[in-house]
Order: structure tokens, then C-alpha cells, then sequence
């Protein structure tokens, strides 16, 4: 990995192709002088690094990969036509004033020349880019099976008899008396929430309304145990619908809201909005907190799986930031859709 990390692939490539122009050129120095040898090696080199940067990081991601077909064939001719056009004036310059050959003192005379090497570098260059781009696919792919298969061991190893638990609810509920109705309904919210992880979690995705009355479910417990100290607000669009996303994907940024809100007699606030603008996903938590909390007091694994999940299932689809102030701490998702 260190071999992409620091670019090694663009330094071979590099060194390779002025290495050979250099070995192809070297006559001029004997027969234009080092001055004019160097000038052609930066010229070619220095507008073929141009024309293959422009195409990679501009042309392609913009236009090539957003199906802006037509759009990227023109720009793309436009961005050879210019390096045609200017390594023709400076080869006019070099063969036709410097050393005196009236045949090449055309400007359409390396035409056919620099266009074909123009062409041969460009699918070079995009060839090497997409292989670069299969391998960290191929990456992405064995970890997320190793992460899974990990996963999968992990949670047989934790899960207990559901059936079990369910009876035991059950049995603990009728047992309740009928007019402690905050307690049935506590535990009735709790079943819920377990019944939603160990049978409705099993897929890649849910549905959104699913996860959000599973937050609700856990929302409404947490209000349950905190006093009228507190201000809990739990906001949810009602075009909230249609769509699926990965379960359990919010619950962690929610119940680390609740560990670290602060504990004063007044201003301890938990607020939750959850929405969707246009194939956004919009969804933002905050939570008061004592100036003397550490910052990394945050950082639990809770927040750390839920960051990998988000780079694994969501990669260059999502964005999270997290504001952590001295007396709040806030985190803001944007979670692209289908």
C-alpha cells in the first residue's frame, strides 16, 4: 500500500518516459547544444504531464464519470488539438530556426507525429489508472469479506437464545402491574428494539422508516431516565421515506450523544434531526456537554466502527463532520442515497 501511498506508480511512470524521450533526443546536444536538449525534454514532457493530469483529474471524474459523454469527447480533442498545436510551434522553432531545416518549417509537419504519441500516453496513463483503481476495488472487496465474516463470528459468539429473551420480556411484562403503564411500555419499546436487532438486521440495508422507529424506541427509553433537566428533541421530516440504508448505521452517534451529554441542574440538551434533501440523507446529533470532558472521551468504539462502516459502505458517498466545542459536541451526516 505504501508503494500507492506516496505515488511511486506516477515517479516510475515519469522516470520511464523521460528516460526514453531523453535516450531518443540525446543527438541534439551535439547537434543544437544542452540548452536546446533540455528545452525539448521540459517542453514535450512538461505539456504531455499537462494533457494527462487535465484528462485524469478533470475530464474523467467530471465529465467521463458523470456519463457527460459528448461533453468529454470535445474537451478532450480540445486538450490534444492545443498540445498538437503548441509541441508543433516549439518543433517548427527547434528543426526549422535553430537548426536550419526549411522542410520542417511547417506547422502541420509534426502533425501526425505528436498527435499519435499524444494518444498512445493518454490510454497509457488511463490504463494504468484504472488498474490502479482495480486494485484498491479488490482491496475494498477482501476487507469488507474479512470485516463480515468477523462480524458474523462475532455476533454468534454474543447472541443468546432469542426465543428466550422474547419469553422472558413476556413473562416479565404480564407480571407488571396493568397500571404501570410507563414500566409495559418501557419494556415493550426494549423487546422492540431487540426483536428489530436480531431479526430485522440481518440484511446489507433496511428500510428507513424501520431504523427510525428503532431510534425512536431508543430515544423515548433514554427520556424515560433522564429528569426535566434535560431537553430531548428528536426531529424527523416527513419525507423521510422510500428508501433504504445500511441498519444500524445511526444508532451509534445517538447513544454517544446520551453517554456524554452534561449533568448540570439546567441546559442539558440531546437534539436529533433526522431528514432528506433531494438524494441526501441528512442527519445531525447534539449533545451538551461539561468543559472538563476530554475530547477523546468521544472517540469510543462505538464511533469508530460506525466511521469504518460509513468508509466501507459508503466510500465517497457520505460526508461526517464533527464539531466537538468546548460546551457541545455535534456530529453532521450527509449520506447519499438511491
Amino acid at each position: 500500500m505504501n508503494f500507492w501511498r506516496y505515488k511511486m506508480d506516477h515517479v516510475i511512470f515519469w522516470v520511464a518516459t523521460v528516460g526514453f524521450h531523453m535516450f531518443t533526443k540525446i543527438n541534439l546536444i551535439d547537434a543544437a547544444g544542452f540548452d536546446q536538449f533540455a528545452l525539448e525534454v521540459v517542453i514535450r514532457n512538461g505539456l504531455l504531464a499537462l494533457l494527462i493530469y487535465v484528462n485524469l483529474l478533470v475530464l474523467i471524474p467530471k465529465y467521463a464519470q458523470q456519463k457527460k459523454i459528448i461533453a468529454y469527447a470535445f474537451l478532450l480533442f480540445t486538450a490534444l488539438g492545443l498540445y498538437v498545436f503548441l509541441k508543433n510551434a516549439h518543433d517548427v522553432y527547434l528543426y526549422a530556426y535553430v537548426l536550419g531545416d526549411e522542410s520542417r518549417s511547417s506547422l502541420f509537419y509534426s502533425t501526425y507525429y505528436n498527435f499519435s504519441i499524444a494518444i498512445f500516453y493518454l490510454a497509457f496513463s488511463v490504463a494504468l489508472a484504472l488498474s490502479k483503481a482495480w486494485y484498491f476495488q479488490r482491496e475494498l472487496i477482501r476487507k469488507m469479506e474479512v470485516e463480515k465474516l468477523s462480524s458474523e463470528l462475532e455476533y454468534l459468539k454474543a447472541q443468546i437464545n432469542p426465543h428466550f429473551v422474547f419469553n422472558s420480556i413476556n413473562t416479565i411484562y404480564f407480571q407488571i402491574d396493568k397500571q404501570n403503564t410507563h414500566a409495559r411500555e418501557s419494556l415493550s419499546a426494549f423487546s422492540e428494539m431487540l426483536r428489530y436487532q436480531l431479526y430485522e438486521c440481518n440484511g446489507h440495508e433496511i428500510p428507513i422508516e424501520k431504523e427510525i422507529i428503532y431510534l425512536e424506541n431508543y430515544v423515548e427509553l433514554q427520556r424515560i431516565r433522564k429528569d426535566e433537566n434535560y431537553n430531548i428533541s428528536f426531529i424527523v421530516d416527513d419525507n423521510l421515506k422510500g428508501f433504504t440504508i445500511s441498519p444500524l448505521l445511526l444508532i451509534p452517534f445517538v447513544e454517544n450523544a446520551f453517554k456524554h451529554v452534561s449533568h448540570y441542574p439546567h441546559k442539558n440538551q440531546v437534539r436529533i434531526a433526522i431528514g432528506k434533501h433531494q438524494n441526501n440523507l441528512k442527519f445531525s446529533v447534539l449533545n451538551t456537554k461539561e468543559n472538563k470532558t476530554a475530547t477523546k472521551g468521544h472517540a469510543g468504539i462505538g464511533l469508530k466502527n460506525a466511521k469504518r462502516r460509513l468508509e466501507l459502505l459508503y466510500k465517497d458517498r457520505h460526508q461526517l463532520v464533527i464539531d466537538d466545542a468546548p460546551d457541545s459536541y455535534e456530529v453532521n451526516l450527509s449520506l447519499q442515497i438511491s
